[in-house]
């Protein structure tokens, strides 16, 4: 497994630095403007080279979990879709019109639907026959959650990894755990090159690397709860800080009277940055929120009940939302 794991790795960097030497031989770069932060034009292709090593993983490694391994598969077509963004600037309809179709199939076609969204003691939501629409909105809504997460560098990346890292956590099965590993490699190897580490080419995720990870996550955010690896409520703790800050910009959005699926800098990442003027705190500060607020979480699901931890899902999100204005009302002023 050392080997195999070594190779993976390998072949991960070597993936990756190809397809940012080659994109930029292909014009395939994020030219600066204004409401971006980079001043050099830098490949957005980064997304796309992690997508392939997944495919190559399927066959190095033996996950043996047909669900598991169709959603790297599929993940390919998101990644793809990602990248017509980026290339050709898609208008809103025709990108949720594209992300759908990898959701539909999954989500319709392979039966990869939500069931219940839990016993919480007192009731259990079970889904019923809005499991197929529900789900398609759910995972249709978090992969453009991660969307939302990437725009400094590091950013989605390192938030990506603390989601994947509770569900290692979460799951005692060391084939789900091998294939978070597998997850989370080409992510970390990925870094050293978004960071530009010994000159390596710089590279960003793009809307490749977004749609890829939330698409991926989300799936086997599905799995584990149809499996009962781990209870919902405990799931959407490990993804807090991406549902606490979609759902903030677009309620935001939506009381200001804005479009909420126009591009601007009020994400939270840009406001911290703002006020630090460090990327590495404000990396620090939204991932070790993440895992933070899945601790919250954790804790009170194990010592009182489900049903209280979904309470203070709900009464910590608001406190975010309040806070997270105050932030934006002082960036205004």
């Amino acid at each position: 497994m050392n080997i195999s794991i070594l190779i993976y790795s390998g072949i991960s960097f070597l993936i990756l630095f190809s397809v940012a030497k080659i994109s930029f031989k292909l014009n395939l770069v994020d030219f600066p403007s204004q409401r971006k932060l980079h001043t050099i034009p830098v490949a957005f292709t980064g997304g796309l080279a992690i997508s392939i090593t997944y495919l190559i993983a399927i066959k190095l490694f033996d996950v043996s979990i047909n669900n598991l391994n169709l959603i790297s598969s599929i993940s390919l077509l998101m990644a793809l879709i990602g990248f017509i963004d980026d290339k050709y600037t898609l208008n809103i309809g025709g990108k949720l019109s594209l992300q759908i179709i990898p959701i539909f199939y999954l989500v319709v076609i392979e039966s990869i639907n939500l069931e219940s969204l839990g016993n919480f003691n007192y009731f259990e939501l079970k889904l019923n026959t809005f499991s197929i629409p529900f789900t398609l909105i759910c995972v249709l809504f978090l992969t453009n959650a991660f969307n939302y997460f990437d725009g400094i560098d590091g950013h989605l990346s390192l938030a990506s990894i603390s989601t994947l890292s509770i569900l290692y956590f979460l799951s005692p099965d060391e084939n789900i755990r091998l294939y978070l590993m597998i997850i989370m490699l080409p992510i970390f190897i990925f870094l050293f090159f978004n960071f530009s580490i010994i000159n390596l080419p710089k590279l960003f995720l793009g809307d490749s690397g977004s749609l890829l990870l939330g698409f991926i996550i989300s799936f086997v955010l599905i799995y584990y709860a149809n499996q009962k690896i781990s209870h919902p409520i405990l799931l959407a703790w490990s993804i807090s800080i991406f549902v606490y800050e979609f759902m903030s910009i677009n309620l935001k959005r939506v009381m200001d009277k804005k479009d909420p699926f126009l591009a601007g800098l009020d994400h939270l990442h840009h406001l911290l940055l703002e006020k630090t003027n460090s990327i590495f705190l404000v990396n620090l500060f939204t991932s070790s929120m993440n895992v933070i607020f899945f601790i919250i979480g954790y804790a009170s699901f194990t010592f009182v009940n489900p049903f209280i931890s979904l309470i203070i899902f709900i009464f910590l999100f608001i406190i975010f939302f309040v806070l997270r204005n105050k932030l934006l009302s002082i960036k205004k002023t």
